[in-house]
């Protein structure tokens, strides 16, 4: 061997002792965790009908502790949308806990028509199970129709069960479809009893801690309050004059202004709590019961509570987005907010939860809003449409009663019947297509399994598409012009896929979550796959959505 190679090879063997050695003491001084890094609680709040924009309209007047923390402590994708239509409560909750759309997760609606039974569904109903702590019939419900898993699910999955999950609401829905499937409890508001109830399909008996919650009375105590104006009436400078005509009335009012007066309701009329401020504040008192009555977060499991507000929708229904109905309603949701946070810090420790805040839908203004201020929109009578549209067909196609109903701005054929009287379905489909674009407030009308050869943006097609299910569908949708609502009532609603109705906020705050903002494009789909990236834990089984990166501390 030439001196040369021999020099080059004793270099060679020092370069790879020495590396060896590197590698090894490097080796040695990482420090691996000893198990998966997660929470101690999660919380999810989905506040019903609550529109992006309320995060800044009253941003001005709200305390330090609730939404300002949130915001300015957490992380805002601020650019969320919901991908679907139509943009609905039962919808709104089903897609945020699954990652999903109604074309998979299956709840298209509060409720829908199936032809095979003759009659509407309710979303959640389930005449097999019974009802737990109250003689009504506010029970029969369960996730029985809910088609995959929640990212609830996915948590108790991934802890071989021990983590738990509760989830509460005054809606039957906006608690069950959170919960899951597999949820330790559910729990709603039954109006007839006042008490908070739940069914058979999670137990036989409520918990001590929840009978206990239901012997205080909490709503006799809110009932006798009334509903004055937070602060001085003249500071609501971002609403509308208080008397409104286009504004709803409770019961025995001759105009719907403050203050809204609910003693004589004491012990008689339960239904009411819902409709007023405090029925956000009963519900989280009744999520406090359930940290402190099961020890979220506290036994060394990563447990999840899911709370869904759900006064803040009858608030908004009745008295619309521009009420000081609602901007009261979200001023004292704000105070509320404040003393949940910290009642979190305190029993479960600033840092150790992980806190969501998002909306199952936004709200329409009131058609005579929109018209007091020259702007595009009104209401509209919609039950002519059947009415018209059975005639056509019986004149043209000799069919009677060929639509069983219209619904969630959906047509649905009875099929079997146009096809034993021999009839042409896809020209009845086109006679109804042809009638609906002629009628005001109807922007379009569409065949939905003949989507390719209509003439509609690209992004109205996504959302007819994740919308339909094509078990529970029906083939014709026909979509408003911006600003119209179905109806020529007073108040307003939702439902469409403009941005004042599917623009939701979605703020994360807490454990693992950096602070920070973006205006990137995210849907409603992707909280379930990012908190369960933060979790790292599997995604639902039915989630189409992706990881809200920017967000996560690394």
């Amino acid at each position: 061997m030439k001196l040369k190679h021999f020099y080059i090879l004793i270099l060679m063997l020092l370069s790879t002792s020495s590396f060896a050695q590197k590698w090894t003491k490097a080796n040695e001084s990482t420090t691996y965790p000893e198990k998966v890094n997660r929470p101690k609680l999660v919380v999810g709040m989905v506040v019903d009908q609550m529109r992006w924009d309320y995060l800044y309209r009253y941003y001005d007047r709200y305390s330090k502790g609730g939404f300002k923390r949130l915001i300015n402590e957490g992380f805002s994708a601020e650019n969320t949308l919901i991908s679907y239509t139509p943009t609905v409560t039962a919808c709104g909750h089903a897609s945020i806990y699954t990652g999903s759309v109604p074309a998979i997760n299956g709840i298209i609606g509060n409720n829908w028509f199936d032809p095979q039974i003759g009659r509407d569904v309710y979303c959640v109903e389930d005449k097999n199970v019974k009802t737990v702590g109250s003689n009504s019939n506010g029970g029969l419900m369960s996730p029985k129709n809910l088609m995959v898993t929640t990212i609830t699910d996915e948590l108790r999955m991934a802890t071989n069960f021990r983590s738990k999950v509760i989830s509460i609401s005054i809606k039957d829905r906006g608690a069950i479809l959170p919960g899951g499937h597999t949820a330790n409890g559910s729990f709603w508001y039954d109006d007839v009893s006042g008490n908070f109830i739940t069914s058979t399909h999670y137990m036989t008996e409520l918990p001590t801690w929840v009978e206990q919650f239901n012997a205080q009375k909490w709503p006799n105590k809110f009932l006798e309050k009334d509903w004055h104006t937070l602060y001085p009436i003249e500071s609501y400078t971002n609403s509308t004059i208080d008397d409104k005509p286009y504004e709803g009335l409770f019961k025995g009012e001759k105009t719907p202004t403050f203050p809204h007066l609910f003693k004589q309701y004491v012990d008689k009329k339960y239904s009411m709590v819902a409709s007023m401020p405090y029925g956000n504040t009963l519900t989280l008192e009744m999520g406090k019961s359930a940290i402190s009555g099961e020890k979220l977060g506290q036994l060394g499991n990563t447990d999840f509570l899911a709370i869904s507000l759900s006064s803040t929708d009858y608030v908004g229904h009745q008295f619309g987005p521009n009420s000081i109905e609602v901007e009261d309603t979200y001023l004292r949701l704000d105070k509320d907010l404040e003393a949940f946070f910290l009642y979190l810090d305190k029993t479960v420790g600033k840092g150790n939860y992980l806190f969501f805040l998002t909306a199952d839908h936004g709200a329409t203004h009131v058609p005579n809003f929109s018209k007091e201020h020259k702007l595009p929109g009104k209401g509209l009578a919609t039950r002519k449409f059947k009415i018209d549209l059975d005639s056509l067909i019986l004149k043209k196609f000799k069919v009677k009663s060929a639509i069983f109903t219209l619904m969630n701005n959906q047509v649905i054929f009875d099929v079997d019947a146009i096809h034993e009287a021999n009839a042409d379905y896809n020209q009845i489909k086109q006679l109804c297509i042809d009638y609906l674009i002629k009628q005001d407030g109807i922007l379009n009308a569409v065949d939905v399994k003949n989507l390719n050869n209509t003439s509609i943006p690209n992004e109205l097609k996504t959302k007819l598409i994740n919308g339909y299910n094509a078990r529970r569908s029906g083939d014709i949708y026909y979509i408003l012009d911006a600003g119209w609502y179905p109806s020529l009532g007073t108040g307003t609603g939702h439902s469409a896929w403009n941005p004042y109705d599917s623009h939701i906020p979605a703020v994360f705050m807490g454990w693992g979550v950096k602070s920070g903002k973006t205006n990137k494009e995210y849907y409603m789909s992707d909280i379930a796959p990012t908190i369960s990236a933060l979790l790292h834990i599997q995604e639902p089984s039915g989630s189409i959505g992706k990881v809200i990166t920017e967000l996560i501390k690394h």
